[in-house]
């Protein structure tokens, strides 16, 4: 299933994200690496792991709405220490196999355990020798500026839920920018939220506001609902200090 990630100032998409789902008659959308997590071994979750990154590269680029949108998966926490070393350079060997754009895919980690900074940007290195680009999850504002420092990834996840202030949206989007890292905001529940923040063009943004995740590709000109997930369903503009409350409150 794919979702895509917008412009958070005009929302048109430029990327997408992948994820596993699997179904059950109560739920229809149930991660399967919630069920695995206590069954499989270390040896089947790298495998399932790659073999799922494999399989939405191919769907992704089969379906691609044009030359230019990013394609975003997802790297499995195990994979990061039962590797020991040259992580991407199998998953690169398949791609370059069956014809795909290495340069279109950008691999997310998952969000570094305490302890784990040194793991994730040896891991990190290693996928950016192999021609990826790499995104990094960070828990709030404060990682977020941590792992500006001490990594500087390509991209930069953020939960839109831990931004307290359109200020400190400004200035985390003015650190990313200084540093040649895209700034990309996960979990946004409503499109109003794009005008809390002056730098808003500078940033990328997925969530519900606009889709839930499907397994086509939305095209580029297909429209969206700009009041979806507002509370009340309201759709007129919000001030940066509303915007930037519902953020909080979400």
């Amino acid at each position: 299933m794919f979702q895509p990630v917008r412009r958070l100032a005009g929302a048109e998409p430029v990327g997408y994200e992948a994820f596993v789902r699997s179904t059950s008659e109560h739920n229809a959308a149930l991660s399967i690496w919630k069920l695995l997590e206590g069954a499989a071994s270390d040896d089947e979750s790298i495998a399932l792991d790659r073999l799922c990154r494999m399989l939405h590269a191919i769907n992704f680029f089969r379906q691609s709405p044009g030359d230019s949108a990013d394609l975003y998966l997802s790297v499995h926490e195990r994979l990061l220490a039962a590797v020991s070393g040259s992580h991407g350079v199998v998953f690169r060997r398949v791609l370059v196999s069956l014809g795909l754009p290495i340069d279109r895919i950008v691999l997310q980690m998952p969000p570094a355990r305490p302890g784990q900074q040194f793991l994730l940007s040896y891991v990190a290195d290693n996928y950016r020798r192999s021609g990826f680009r790499v995104a990094l999850n960070a828990l709030d504002v404060a990682d977020a500026l941590r792992l500006l420092d001490r990594i500087t990834p390509d991209v930069l996840k953020l939960d839109a839920r831990e931004i307290s202030s359109a200020a400190a949206l400004d200035a985390l989007a003015a650190r990313c920018r200084l540093l040649g890292t895209v700034l990309l905001l996960k979990q946004v529940e409503c499109a109003a939220v794009a005008s809390a923040a002056e730098s808003a063009r500078f940033i990328l943004a997925q969530g519900h506001a606009w889709d839930r995740p499907e397994a086509t590709l939305t095209t580029p000109n297909e429209k969206f609902a700009s009041d979806r997930g507002c509370a009340g369903g309201a759709t007129r503009a919000r001030l940066p200090g509303e915007a930037s409350a519902l953020l909080r409150n979400r």
